[in-house]
């Protein structure tokens, strides 16, 4: 196919079978684009839907989630992961308002400048929300054309990156590119899938050199596996005798940035040290069943115990430290793992179990 003739092609499937009713496409605006772009990096659209409509329900505009509390913003993305998306959402966010005005620049090199946003996703919002002509290579997009081309090497090796963005570039049309690139989108997110392609209803399936090679799941290549190192760590659950947690703010640079979360020590031992430092008299400990949370790279194994606490939480904890009260919970942002402790938490609490 010659690049016409292949935008011709995704455009006429997307005239018939393209995703026209999600949310971020209604009132299209680059900020809409934007924070759905962020959401979507690595977590699939059924996810995102109900996330997306709370996120613009509370900070309808880039103004407000400039002027928007850190620890609002990590708790409407509490659940997503990646906890990086969101502070960097809030750097760009507060960029947009402070040297653009409240507007996003109607560049690509410009906005790929901003926290959070690299090439592919500076060419959704321009050609999405802006219409500009800009290429796009995100998950979906790499997988069609890959195959499409039938490209060897893993794409996130510098060299087969480079030749599949000129591939991306020589298909992307001049006219209809939002429709297209959103197209592109849409085909490798329900057509072009990566372990059961559908290609018979594949637009592109007469000039795909993976299917007339037979090997359409070949392409993109893997990245080399590695084995995953295993961390472990104890999280206490000090509970208070109203039912409230201690809980702590951790750094906002690196793992879990900016959100709250447990204690974590490395052995029951390292308790007593942790009581003297908020004054606290501990009483009964139960173990709680444990859980494994996986990273990207590294798996971290967390064994928690219920830990009670004579007396009332006091109102306020020291500097990053607070009782975090599981009747009423404050609008935190938690790492997923510890809302999943707390509610364990509070189904024993409420369960009046102590043993």
């Amino acid at each position: 196919m010659t690049p016409e003739q292949f935008s011709g092609a995704v455009l006429e499937w997307y005239d018939r079978h393209g995703r026209k009713d999600l949310p971020w496409q209604q009132g299209i605006t680059p900020y809409r684009v934007w924070v759905s772009e962020i959401m979507l990096q690595q977590t699939q659209v059924s996810t995102v839907l109900g996330y997306f409509d709370r996120f613009m329900d509370a900070l309808p505009s880039v103004q407000a989630l400039a002027e928007a509390p850190e620890d609002e913003v990590l708790h409407l993305w509490t659940g997503l992961g990646y906890y990086t998306r969101a502070r960097n959402l809030q750097k760009t966010a507060k960029l947009v308002v402070a040297e653009h005005g409240g507007e996003f620049p109607r560049d690509v090199e410009r906005l790929a400048e901003l926290p959070g946003i690299g090439r592919s996703t500076a060419g959704a919002i321009a050609s999405l929300s802006m219409g500009l002509r800009a290429p796009i290579l995100d998950g979906n997009v790499k997988r069609v054309l890959a195959r499409y081309v039938a490209q060897e090497g893993y794409p996130g090796e510098p060299k087969v990156a480079k030749q599949l963005w000129e591939v991306a570039e020589r298909y992307t049309p001049h006219a209809r590119v939002n429709n297209y690139t959103q197209a592109m989108m849409d085909l490798g997110a329900t057509l072009c899938t990566r372990s059961k392609p559908s290609c018979l209803l594949c637009p592109l399936q007469s000039g795909c050199r993976a299917h007339q090679l037979g090997r359409e799941t070949a392409y993109p290549a893997s990245k080399p596996r590695k084995a995953l190192p295993q961390k472990r760590t104890l999280m206490p659950l000090l509970a208070s005798g109203d039912g409230a947690i201690l809980l702590y703010r951790r750094p906002s640079s690196g793992l879990w940035g900016g959100l709250w979360s447990l204690p974590e020590l490395d052995d029951l031992e390292a308790l007593a040290p942790l009581a003297n430092q908020h004054a606290l008299h501990l009483g009964e400990c139960r173990e709680l069943p444990g859980l494994t949370h996986t990273f990207s790279h590294f798996q971290l194994a967390i064994e928690p115990w219920l830990v009670r606490v004579e007396g009332s939480a006091p109102a306020v904890a020291e500097g990053d430290w607070l009782w975090y009260n599981l009747a009423t919970p404050p609008r935190l942002g938690l790492a997923a793992p510890v809302k999943k402790l707390l509610k364990r938490a509070a189904d024993v609490l409420n369960a009046g179990e102590t043993r």
